[in-house]
């Protein structure tokens, strides 16, 4: 009797587990915002700084006006003006480093054969590349610092935390396959 009446509760005891758990997962968010303050800050006051540096462009896409990226070029863009350009959904083979803010890479091709590149879409990476796409010409090289928001945002991959400014030395090498705009 007494067996039966433990079995009879048991899915309530496990409705109370899972939603405890439920609401101890849901703060967990919070914690993050709280626990990634200071990385968060620094990253977002290193990112104010460059831009206040003038050596850098700001970019803010026509598709989205609460994002933007930073770019220098380290070619001479009049060398590429009349190279084609890619689109929102091109691929694109290029060659690139990661880095975070202070200089700790987390990428690279350039670890890969000397000549070699990697073909990515662009509607397919985080948004920061798109944007910076949409400025660049097939063999411009630029260096790129792009805020969380257009990066992986509130998420930790691999080495990346979260709420980090990425900088990238991109080389757009091609446009494989290119679409004629319509």
């Amino acid at each position: 009797m007494m067996m039966n009446k433990a079995l009879k509760s048991l899915p309530s005891v496990i409705l109370c587990v899972i939603g405890a758990v439920s609401v101890w997962s849901c703060g967990s968010s919070d914690d993050q915002w709280s626990d990634y303050k200071e990385w968060r800050e620094t990253n977002q006051n290193w990112l104010a700084e460059q831009e206040q540096s003038g050596k850098y462009t700001k970019v803010v896409p026509t598709w989205n006006k609460n994002l933007y990226v930073l770019m220098r070029w380290i070619n001479d863009p009049e060398t590429t003006k009349d190279n084609l350009t890619p689109m929102l959904t091109s691929q694109v083979a290029v060659k690139y480093k990661g880095t975070l803010y202070n200089g700790e890479p987390f990428d690279s091709t350039y670890a890969m054969l000397p000549d070699s590149t990697v073909n990515v879409t662009l509607s397919s990476v985080i948004s920061g590349w798109p944007i910076a796409m949409e400025q660049m010409h097939v063999g411009d090289e630029v260096e790129l610092l792009i805020p969380y928001e257009a990066a992986y945002g509130s998420s930790s991959v691999g080495k990346i935390p979260p709420y980090s400014a990425l900088c990238f030395r991109l080389h757009l090498r091609d446009i494989p396959a290119y679409e004629i705009k319509p």
